[in-house]
């Protein structure tokens, strides 16, 4: 039911924005299916299709439906939601061969984490008994069920995501979730049904189209959402574009053995080394990497465990380069040894790294001088300019803790464990660091104010960390030896405590957190701003050389 049939050539009109557009099917998309109607997710899922890259066939609701969420019910996707069956050879709500779906946001822009997504739509206490006789894995069908019903009743709900958290705590205790059995998952499951009921005074829905209905409209929703409001209004967004909404075959990292979820970038998005910079997580959904709840490392171990796999990723990261001819960030699901590309975006970066990349793409020739001028507009010897932490009189500095770097910056800040006391402190002219226990997009707006994010968990993937690299802040992930005490408001790293406004130095070059307020020397990288003053035409800078000076 490919979309509407439309006419190149010409401006969408509000008929072209409320189509349904089917991904994976035979016909192709006609010309007017641009970024604006299918939002920005789903017209790069298209695109990687096109270029053979393993994508799972998905129907795209157009952003036109965003102004009436309330009106968009299954008398409009339920012919587009047959097709994929029939694309997929399974059925939504089927007691032996279940179909289940994402549900994903997507502006005709990037805003990385701002809206809700949901997963495993479609599974119920009839479903689930199908789901572990079709895939062989009831741990995976378990993990599956729990996930959906703490993700449904945080996204469609409103019910505080703590809840579920505790009930998953109980269960696992001192685990790693990923290592509990299919029996530890059933109960937790269980428990999340109990919430559910509790908090709300219903039951959890059984009917998986019901489920499905809900959760579009509730991602359609999320457009207005505080933070999603919030992000619009820092970088200068219409709040009339709308999202669309992508309902997308789930491809399972939670299937154990060669499954895993991950995010990555073509090249570092720190300094714009031109090699991938990958986060991944065996044996998990991707929202367990993006989420920030939960802490993900580098590539290394997918490479060492399952080097086909990461050789394949390597040769799509490269594609995707070429064909969109600038650094990519990129979703992917390793399902049992056969990789998924879920999304493609490009990737937000330091002035340092958008000078470096530019500039490389340039002598790569996959950009003309005129697009590399105009992707390094405004970027000067200021913004090139790299902090480090300087020796005190000739002594290292003993660091107190470590973590994962999102982006290559130091600050030196106070310690602030909300938005109000950032808010408060920043408005008395201090700098601030935000800490918090989560890397989570709801602290867009005290992000936005604090000079640096550091949080117990998350990955340097994840949205928030990627916003935080967006606007130029220090952003230091997963430092697992961290606690923080709300009610004493405290920090504490191992048996050292600090109180909320004490003073901390986070190098985001080593991913080293310090004790105070450290000495800061500034180094300017001497060739990167020649070739970048060439470009320009214009004379070299002040300051021909790469000699650190202590400012701090």
């Amino acid at each position: 039911m490919n979309a509407c049939g439309k006419v190149a050539d010409r401006t969408a009109t509000r008929e072209d924005l409320e189509c349904v557009y089917i991904i994976g099917g035979k016909e192709q998309l006609p010309e007017i299916a641009t970024q604006a109607v299918l939002g920005f997710k789903a017209y790069n899922l298209v695109r990687m299709s096109a270029l053979g890259l393993n994508v799972p066939p998905a129907f795209v609701l157009g952003t036109g439906f965003c102004i009436h969420p309330q009106a968009v019910g299954p008398q409009l996707w339920q012919p587009a939601l047959v097709e994929l069956e029939a694309l997929t050879g399974l059925k939504l709500g089927d007691v032996r061969r279940p179909l289940l779906l994402s549900v994903r946001s997507g502006a005709p822009v990037s805003m990385p984490g701002m809206m809700d997504t949901l997963l495993n739509v479609g599974l119920t206490d009839a479903t689930v008994p199908g789901l572990i006789r079709l895939t062989g894995h009831p741990r995976l069908a378990w993990d599956a069920y729990r996930r959906l019903i703490a993700g449904y009743g945080e996204v469609v709900a409103g019910i505080d995501a703590a809840h579920f958290e505790a009930d998953l705590a109980a269960v696992r205790k001192d685990e790693d979730e990923r290592a509990l059995d299919f029996a530890s998952l059933r109960q937790i499951a269980h428990r999340h049904l109990e919430t559910f009921q509790r908090e709300t005074g219903s039951p959890f829905p059984q009917s998986a189209e019901t489920q499905l209905s809900e959760a579009i409209s509730a991602v359609f929703r999320s457009w207005g959402s505080d933070k999603a409001a919030a992000y619009r209004n820092l970088h200068g967004l219409s709040h009339d574009m709308g999202t669309a909404v992508t309902v997308q075959r789930m491809v399972f990292g939670n299937a154990g053995g060669l499954s895993g979820a991950g995010v990555g970038f073509t090249r570092n998005p720190s300094t714009g080394d031109p090699n991938p910079w990958v986060d991944f997580l065996f044996n998990a959904q991707g929202e367990d990497v993006v989420s920030g709840r939960r802490t993900a490392r580098g590539h290394e171990e997918l490479a060492a465990v399952a080097p086909r796999v990461w050789d394949e990723l390597v040769d799509a990261a490269a594609l995707l380069e070429r064909h969109f001819a600038d650094m990519q960030d990129f979703e992917f699901t390793v399902q049992e040894g056969v990789l998924f590309l879920l999304q493609t975006r490009a990737g937000k970066r330091t002035p340092f790294a958008a000078a470096r990349i530019a500039l490389d793409l340039l002598a790569e020739g996959l950009i003309d001088a005129g697009t590399a001028r105009e992707r390094t507009r405004g970027v000067d010897r200021q913004a090139l300019t790299v902090l480090t932490i300087a020796a005190d009189d000739g002594a290292a500095l003993p660091p107190i803790a470590s973590a994962a770097s999102a982006a290559n910056v130091v600050v030196c800040g106070e310690i602030a464990l909300e938005e109000a006391r950032v808010r408060e402190r920043k408005a008395a002219g201090a700098s601030v660091i935000l800490v918090r226990c989560d890397a989570d997009t709801g602290d867009i707006a005290a992000l936005a104010l604090a000079d640096g994010l550091l949080t117990q968990h998350g990955a340097r993937t994840s949205h928030a960390a990627v916003v935080a690299r967006q606007l130029g802040k220090v952003c230091l992930v997963g430092c697992e030896t961290m606690t923080i005490d709300d009610t004493r408001r405290e920090v504490a790293f191992g048996g050292t405590v600090f109180a909320e406004g004490a003073t901390l130095t986070l190098d985001g070059n080593s991913g080293k957190i310090y004790s105070g307020a450290a000495h800061i020397a500034e180094t300017v990288p001497v060739e990167l701003l020649a070739r970048l003053d060439a470009l320009h035409g214009r004379l070299p800078q002040s300051g021909s050389s790469a000699e650190s000076a202590i400012v701090a």
